[in-house]
C-alpha cells in the first residue's frame, strides 16, 4: 500500500499543513496537557521522533513528568519537568492533545506569548497555535493525527514511532471499545500491526502491571460507589488520604471511571478526585447518546461527548454536589421528549 493511501481523504489537508508548519519551526518545546494520558505521551513521543529525524532542536516538557505506566516508551530525549535553565532558548512550541492554555500548566501557559505555536489536537475547541492549528475531533486520538503528519514528512510508521502511535490509539479508544473506534483508526492499527507492532504485548504491558496496593485501593473505592438518579448515574469520590493510605499515585485510579460504566443501567459514570483541600478533578464517561461534554463544559471542563473532565475549585463536598447537579441536569434535558405537532 502506498504510504499516502494510509491517510484518509478528510485528514490529508490538515496533515499536509502541519507537516509544513513543523518544517518552518525550530528550537521547539513539545508539550501536552497536565497529567498526560497514553495519547498525550504517545503524541509527544511521535513529535520528538519527527523533530529528531529532521535535525531540529527541541525539548520534551511535562511539568508533572510522565506516568510510570508509560516508562517503557522509547523517547528521543529526556522529559523535562521544569523550564528553568533549559538547554535551548526555545522560540517555538508544539502543543499536543490540548487546545486550552490553562491545561498546559501554569509554567508553560505563562510563557506562550511570543512563541510560534503549532497546535494539534482531537478535542473540540478553537486551537491556541499562533502559527498553525489542526483541531480535528473526528480523530480517535491525537497520535492518529501525528501518524498522518509523520507520513507526510516521509517517516515510516515503524519501530518506536509505531509503538507510540499504537499506545495512543489503544488507550484513547479503551482498547478499541469506545465509540471513537472507527474504520480509520482500525485501518491505521492494521498497518502498525503489519509492520511489527504487537498489540497483545502492548496491552499486556499497559493493563497487567498492577501492584497489590493498587488492587486494594480499587477494592476500597468500588465499595464506596453509589448510584444516583434512579441508577442511571454511578458516582465515586476519591480522597487524597485514600491514595496515601495505599501508597498509590493519581495514575493508579486511571480506568476506574470506565469501570463504573460497567454497572447495569448506568448512563453516566462520575469520578471526583480531591486534588487539594479546595480543588477537585473530575472525570465523566457515558453511554452512547449521553453527552458528558455538555455537563463538563457547564463546569468549565472539556473533552468529548462520551468522555470528559475538568477541575472544580471547590472543597470536595461542594464539588460533589456541583458535579452531580450538572450531570443530572444534562440527563434530564436529554430525557425530555418534544410532543409531535401537526396533523
Amino acid at each position: 500500500m502506498p504510504p499516502n493511501d494510509l491517510i484518509p481523504p478528510s485528514y490529508r489537508d490538515g496533515a499536509l499543513r502541519m507537516a509544513e508548519a513543523i518544517r518552518e519551526i525550530d528550537d521547539v518545546v513539545v508539550a501536552s496537557h497536565v497529567n498526560p494520558d497514553g495519547d498525550a505521551v504517545g503524541a509527544m513521543a511521535v513529535a520528538g521522533h519527527i523533530l529528531h529525524s529532521m535535525g531540529k532542536k527541541f525539548i520534551l516538557y511535562s511539568g508533572a513528568g510522565l506516568p510510570r505506566s508509560f516508562s517503557f516508551l522509547s523517547l528521543p530525549d529526556t522529559v523535562r519537568t521544569s523550564l528553568e535553565s533549559p538547554p535551548l532558548a526555545f522560540h517555538s512550541a508544539l502543543f499536543l492533545d490540548c487546545n486550552e492554555p490553562h491545561r498546559l500548566g501554569q509554567e508553560l501557559a505563562g510563557r506562550m506569548a511570543g512563541l510560534a505555536g503549532v497546535n494539534i489536537d482531537h478535542h473540540p475547541g478553537r486551537g491556541m497555535g499562533s502559527r498553525a492549528n489542526w483541531i480535528f475531533p473526528q480523530a480517535a486520538a491525537t497520535t492518529q493525527l501525528m501518524a498522518y503528519v509523520a507520513i507526510c514528512l516521509g517517516l515510516p510508521l515503524a519501530g518506536d514511532i509505531a509503538v507510540a502511535v499504537a499506545v495512543g490509539l489503544i488507550t484513547d479508544t479503551g482498547g478499541f471499545r469506545h465509540g471513537n473506534t472507527d474504520a480509520d483508526a482500525l485501518s491505521l492499527m492494521v498497518h502498525l500491526t503489519r509492520n511489527g507492532c504487537n498489540i497483545s504485548r502492548l496491552r499486556d504491558i499497559l493493563e497487567n502491571d498492577w501492584t497489590l496496593d493498587r488492587m486494594r485501593l480499587w477494592a476500597k473505592l468500588t465499595s464506596r460507589v453509589r448510584l444516583e438518579r434512579g441508577g442511571t448515574v454511578a458516582f465515586c469520590r476519591v480522597m487524597s488520604d485514600d491514595l496515601l493510605e495505599h501508597q498509590c499515585a493519581k495514575e493508579d485510579i486511571e480506568g476506574l471511571v470506565e469501570h463504573l460504566r460497567r454497572l447495569r443501567g448506568v448512563r453516566v459514570a462520575a469520578l471526583l478526585l480531591e486534588d487539594s483541600r479546595q480543588t477537585c478533578k473530575f472525570s465523566l464517561r457515558s453511554a452512547e447518546g449521553s453527552n458528558v461534554l455538555a455537563a463538563a463544559s457547564a463546569l468549565g471542563g472539556g473533552g468529548h461527548v462520551n468522555a470528559a473532565g475538568g477541575t472544580l475549585r471547590l472543597a470536595p463536598a461542594l464539588a460533589e454536589s456541583a458535579l452531580l447537579d450538572a450531570v443530572c441536569r444534562q440527563l434530564d434535558r436529554e430525557s425530555r421528549t418534544i410532543p409531535l405537532q401537526g396533523n
